[in-house]
């Protein structure tokens, strides 16, 4: 048992190429304080994570610049580098979003030059990559600039005729290649070409709703297409949409054009003509799911929901999109589609966040928790909520909150009481009577405190802790009960904080969350002891350190009646699973702490030589593990230790002997701070070893294990204090008794891998 270090975040440093570079280092000023010098000190760091510190500086510096009324050539070049480097980063990489991010704050005085700098730099990229592997970066790009990046989608939209072509022309070189690669049995290669095409697909939904958009922009808006003509200018759109199968009618209204578009409800009367005579079969085909499935992406990213700007059709466009989005979630089988639409819809209900928060009384009539599209979301959160797929499962998540959100929002104007309401009542009930072996529920669950608090909960199932430390058996099951136990302990917590007027509400929480935990670690099964004591004991002592008193308190009045067996830990084995995990996570300073205010010394040496192994080594790592490496070791834990060593010398059990050597080898790096106790440490191990010793050269028939033990106990103190040259002596000499022992194969153990090897090499790893 142990404190776990958290991994650092690992992000791959920006670079820029070597003319920039140059130019970079021309332009920087000599007090460095200018735009150049900012960014050449950045490209100079090889640590991603702080170039992230000097990103964020860009536009506070082009703020200040800004003051001077002018944009210098110095501040054009270096716009024109970031715009290099934005298109250079990994779509993954962390800094591309903070780099975006950061220019979306640009002051509108330099928006001119960095729209060009960007489109620029984009054309170029257009232009030279015609490797068909290399155009999967260049469509990341175009994703990256059409979600929530206003340079980028002004640059897209500059270059809309280019962007389109690249794209048609990527689908059909990357189609026809996957053709061959199937027809050749490469399946690793087909299957990044299948990603490749998909992702295509995306991009392709947001650029033809950039498009739409940009067709009911005033005439001189209009990006130039260099197309001549009203029939021209449709041929070449649905030739690119000819890609997919699909195609778009004209009209006056771009809402209903998209509407049209994804409910495939065309009227082939207000198409031209001229269009039927030409492209009749294009119009009238079935546009594909994949095709359907990123133009709803498409009008759900490109378009803006917010504050009410979409206005009555626009809403109308919204519950259109969500009805096609549930026609394709019953049609689509293929988990990479399936994991693309889950995402769609949860972007589906963020827009309708957006949207209800300043929208018609009858669109929140519309998508209330009693509507029938709220129905329909609930219904696919209960089907998806067990998918295999770990990113489909997190967007059940997302949506079944933004679900409660959405109904919140809707009853804003009642100023009803949420948790009193109807629906939350039949909600709450209905997930309450699912079986716990449900991952789903706990997520949900968890949803629901979050919104409503706990108190609601707990009226109506009391019980609650209880039945979710029951199921806490199962391994499978463990993350997710153990979260939710964390989220309603403290949202109870919290509730009772601010209703109490004096310190008694800890009595109930304790009552509530304590007593059941104890419960299990008294009565539980072995397993649910296991997992109670690593996933939900430190979560419950990290949010209120105080109950280990308590905890203590009623299992020492236990212990006396109930202090457990050969095969039972009892109350004494839960006390000190408590002490320890309460040690190791920082509650505890030292274990003379837990005598000297909690429980005896004489407690401690009880489970010191308790007839259960498990109670044993608790208590023995409450003596030895620590959340800090420089705690100083104290006479009286070496008296304990000492104690210890002289009852279970003999352990019969190799995992049992291996759990003592891992704990001492930790005391081991304690020792270094504690030469005091060395002389005393070195007396009991050298007098303890030399009677082993002795024993086994007369032939007494001494057990291999005593003297396993022995040697391996000394050579962590050799490991220690290697300037003792008598105690790697009688290391030596130990190790020759017990490798005679073992080549006479001791009836002790059977052979192993470990007695086959001379004993200096097996300890070794205990250096």
């Amino acid at each position: 048992m142990g404190v776990k270090k958290k991994k650092e975040t690992q992000v791959t440093s920006l670079t820029v190429c070597h003319q920039d570079l140059e130019t970079l280092r021309s332009l920087a000023d000599v007090e460095g304080k200018n735009l150049a010098s900012l960014l050449l000190h950045c490209v100079q760091l090889t640590d991603g994570v702080s170039q992230i510190h000097y990103v964020k500086q860009i536009v506070p510096l082009l703020e200040k610049a800004n003051k001077n009324g002018k944009c210098d050539p110095t501040i054009r070049s270096c716009l024109d580098i970031l715009a290099g480097i934005y298109l250079s980063l990994n779509l993954k990489n962390p800094l591309k979003k903070v780099l975006a991010s950061s220019l979306n704050d640009l002051p509108e005085f330099f928006l001119t030059e960095a729209t060009q700098s960007f489109t620029s730099r984009l054309q170029e990229e257009l232009n030279t990559t015609t490797d068909l592997y290399s155009c999967r970066k260049v469509i990341d790009n175009i994703s990256s600039c059409m979600e929530n990046f206003d340079l980028g989608r002004s640059s897209v939209n500059n270059l809309l005729e280019n962007v389109l072509h690249y794209l048609q022309k990527s689908l059909i070189e990357i189609s026809e290649e996957n053709r061959q690669v199937k027809l050749a049995g490469n399946h690793i290669v087909q299957t990044q070409l299948m990603n490749d095409l998909l992702t295509i697909q995306s991009t392709s939904g947001l650029a033809v709703i950039l498009f739409i958009k940009a067709m009911f922009h005033p005439p001189e808006k209009i990006p130039d297409l260099d197309i001549s003509g009203e029939r021209e200018f449709w041929i070449y759109i649905l030739g690119y949409l000819e890609s997919f199968r699909g195609f778009m009618c004209i009209s006056s209204v771009i809402f209903f054009q998209i509407s049209s578009l994804l409910l495939r409800s065309v009227d082939h009367t207000s198409i031209p003509e001229w269009l039927l005579n030409c492209c009749r079969s294009l119009c009238c085909a079935d546009v594909s799911q994949s095709a359907l499935l990123f133009l709803c992406q498409g009008t759900l990213t490109m378009l803006d929901w917010q504050d009410g700007r979409m206005g009555p059709s626009g809403e109308a466009l919204l519950l259109d999109t969500v009805r096609v989005l549930f026609t394709l979630s019953s049609q689509i089988k293929e988990s990479t589609l399936e994991m693309f639409l889950s995402r769609i819809l949860a972007s589906w209900t963020n827009s309708a966040i957006q949207v209800l928060e300043s929208s018609s009384p009858s669109l929140k009539d519309r998508l209330n928790g009693n509507s029938d599209v709220v129905r329909r979301l609930l219904e696919y959160v209960y089907t998806h909520w067990e998918h295999p797929l770990d990113a489909l499962r997190h967007q059940t998540k997302t949506i079944f909150r933004n679900i409660l959100q959405m109904h919140q929002l809707a009853l804003e104007e009642s100023g009803s009481d949420l948790a009193a309401d109807g629906f939350i009542f039949q909600l709450t009930e209905s997930l309450l009577r699912l079986e716990w072996h449900s991952k789903g529920k706990y997520t949900c669950l968890c949803c629901l405190v979050d919104y409503i608090g706990i108190e609601h909960i707990l009226a109506l199932a009391k019980t609650i802790p209880s039945q979710i430390l029951e199921v806490m058996g199962d391994q499978s099951l463990v993350p997710y009960a153990s979260d939710l136990l964390e989220t309603m302990f403290k949202s109870h917590k919290s509730c009772l904080k601010s209703q109490a007027v004096d310190s008694t509400w800890i009595d109930k929480w304790h009552e509530t969350w304590v007593s059941p935990l104890l419960f299990i670690l008294c009565e539980g099964n072995l397993d649910q002891k296991s997992y109670v004591i690593d996933y939900y004991l430190p979560k419950l002592l990290n949010c209120n350190p105080e109950s280990l008193s308590y905890m203590v308190k009623i299992l020492q009045t236990s212990a006396d009646a109930k202090t457990g067996s050969y095969d039972s830990r009892g109350a004494l084995g839960a006390l000190m699973a408590c002490l320890r995990t309460a040690r190791a996570h920082g509650h505890l300073q030292s274990a003379t702490d837990a005598w000297r205010d909690l429980v005896s010394s004489a407690r401690i040496k009880q489970g010191l030589i308790h007839q259960h192994c498990q109670v044993r080594i608790d208590t023995l790592g409450l003596l030895c593990e620590s959340n800090r490496s420089t705690e100083i070791v104290s006479t009286e834990e070496m008296e304990c230790i000492q104690f210890f060593i002289t009852y279970n010398l003999n352990s019969q059990s190799p995992g049992v002997r291996q759990q003592i050597c891992s704990l001492l080898k930790k005391v081991k790096f304690l020792l270094r701070k504690c030469r005091k106790v060395v002389n005393f440490a070195l007396e009991l191990f050298l007098k303890r070893a030399q009677i082993r010793g002795e024993c086994g050269n007369k032939g007494h028939g001494i057990g291999v294990p005593q003297l396993f033990m022995a040697l391996l106990l000394m050579w962590l103190m050799y490991a220690s204090f290697f300037f003792f040259s008598k105690l790697f002596c009688r290391i030596q000499e130990s190790s020759q008794v017990l490798y005679k022992l073992e080549q006479s194969k001791s009836k002790h153990e059977p052979e192993n891998e470990l007695t086959r090897q001379h004993p200096s090499v097996s300890l070794q790893q205990y250096k």
